[in-house]
C-alpha cells in the first residue's frame, strides 16, 4: 500500500472550514454598510491565504478555499443559476437534531421560474484565487452542490409549471447547464472536483422518504433519477478531472437531520454514480455499518468519514485503523482513504468546535493515513 497518485488522497476532507473571527466580523460590517465590497474581498483573500497554509501545513495533498467567500454550501451556487431566484418558505420547513434536542427552521430556499442557464461560471473568481494560492504540490479542490440539491427540497412545486411543465425539460437544462460549468472550472484549471449531496444520503432515511412523497415525490425511485441525471451531467467529462461525490445527513451548528444506513441507496449509487470516488458520513452509528461498501466497483474509491465534524473531541488513532480495517472486510483497503465525516463549517455559523481543534483533527487523519497506507 502507498499514497494515492490523484485525487481523493489517503487523508483528505470535505470542503468547508470554520470562518475565522475576523472574517465573521467583516462579513457583519459589509452586511451593515460599514466596509465596501473591496474591503470585504481584503477580508477573504487573507482567511483564504491563512486557510490554504493551514491545510499544508497540517500535511494534506489537497486544499479548499474552506467555502470561506460563501454563506452556505449550496444555495450560494444555486442562486447564481440563471431562472432560479431565492424565496422564503416557511412550509420549507427543516428539522436538524443533535444532543441537547431538535432545532427547527426555514432557511431561504429556491423556486425555479424561468429556464435554468449558466451565465458565468459559478466560483470563478474563488477557484481562480485559491488556484494561484495553494503550495506547489497541492491540487486545490472545489466543492459545487450536485444537480440533486436544485431539486430536492422543493421538489416538483418549486418548479414553475409554465416554464416546465414536463419535468424532463428541467432536468435536460439544468444537467446541461452543469456540464458547461464542469468545462468552465476545468478551463480555469480545476483538476478535483467534489459534488455535495445531502440527499442521497438522507433518502436512506424512512422520515425523509416520507418528506419526499408529501411533496408528491417518487420517494422509492427518487435517488434513481438523480444518479442518472449526475451521469448526464458528468457525461464528456475531461479525462483529467476527477470528480467525487459527499453523501451526509445534513450539517448544520454541530446538528444533523436524517440518519440510517446506506442499505436503500447502496447498490443503484455505489454501482451506478459515474464519479471516481464516494466521501462517507460514517462517524457514530446514525450511519449504519460497512456493509454496504461490498456493492463499490473495482476502481473507485471510498473515503471514510470516520472523523466527527461536530464535536471537539479528538478521536482515538487505534480506533480509526480498527474501524478502517473493519470496512477492508467489505472493499480492498487500497480503495479507501480518511477524512472528517462533513465540512467543518457547512454555513457561515460553523460546528461547535475551535479552530485548533479543527487543526489536531486534520493532523490525526494525516497521522493516520500515513501509519495505515504508508502516506497520504
Amino acid at each position: 500500500m502507498a499514497a494515492t497518485t490523484q485525487p481523493p488522497f489517503r487523508a483528505d476532507h470535505v470542503g468547508s472550514l470554520l470562518r475565522p473571527p475576523a472574517l465573521l466580523q467583516a462579513r457583519e460590517h459589509h452586511a451593515a454598510g460599514k466596509i465596501d465590497d473591496a474591503a470585504l474581498a481584503a477580508a477573504e483573500d487573507e482567511a483564504v491565504r491563512a486557510i490554504v497554509a493551514m491545510q499544508k501545513e497540517a500535511g494534506l495533498r489537497s486544499a479548499t478555499d474552506g467555502e470561506f467567500r460563501r454563506a452556505s454550501w449550496h444555495m450560494d451556487f444555486i442562486y447564481a443559476l440563471g431562472g432560479i431566484r431565492r424565496v422564503e418558505d416557511e412550509s420549507l420547513h427543516v428539522r436538524f437534531h443533535n444532543e441537547d434536542g431538535d432545532i427547527e427552521f426555514a432557511p431561504p430556499s429556491a423556486r425555479i421560474d424561468g429556464k435554468v442557464t449558466l451565465e458565468r461560471t459559478i466560483f470563478a473568481d474563488a477557484f481562480t484565487f485559491l488556484r494561484d494560492t495553494v503550495a506547489e504540490g497541492v491540487t486545490p479542490k472545489l466543492t459545487i452542490p450536485s444537480p440533486s440539491m436544485v431539486h430536492y427540497r422543493g421538489g416538483r412545486a418549486a418548479i414553475d409549471t409554465t416554464v416546465y411543465p414536463d419535468l424532463d425539460a428541467f432536468w435536460s437544462d439544468l444537467t446541461d447547464t452543469y456540464a458547461a460549468q464542469i468545462r468552465g472550472v476545468h478551463e480555469l484549471g480545476c483538476r478535483y472536483l467534489q459534488l455535495d449531496d445531502t440527499s442521497l444520503a438522507y433518502l436512506n432515511d424512512p422520515e425523509q422518504r416520507s418528506y419526499v412523497a408529501s411533496i408528491g415525490g417518487d420517494a422509492e425511485h427518487q435517488h434513481e433519477t438523480y444518479i442518472a441525471n449526475i451521469n448526464r451531467a458528468l457525461a464528456g467529462r475531461p479525462d483529467d478531472l476527477r470528480v467525487t461525490t459527499h453523501m451526509c445527513r445534513g450539517n448544520f451548528a454541530s446538528s444533523w437531520a436524517a440518519s440510517g444506513s446506506y442499505d436503500f441507496i447502496a447498490e443503484a449509487v455505489f454501482g451506478g454514480l459515474d464519479v471516481d470516488g464516494f466521501f462517507l458520513e460514517y462517524d457514530d452509528e446514525r450511519s449504519g455499518g460497512f456493509a454496504p461498501l461490498r456493492y463499490v466497483p473495482k476502481g473507485k474509491q471510498v473515503v471514510l468519514g470516520l472523523v466527527t465534524t461536530k464535536r471537539p473531541q479528538l478521536e482515538d488513532k487505534d480506533t480509526l485503523k480498527r474501524r478502517i480495517e473493519e470496512a477492508s472486510r467489505y472493499i480492498d483497503i487500497d480503495q479507501l482513504s480518511l477524512s472528517p465525516q462533513c465540512g467543518f463549517s457547512s454555513t457561515v455559523e460553523g460546528n461547535k468546535l475551535t479552530a485548533e481543534d479543527q487543526t489536531a483533527k486534520l493532523r490525526l487523519i494525516v497521522e493516520t493515513a500515513e501509519e495505515v497506507w504508508g502516506g497520504v
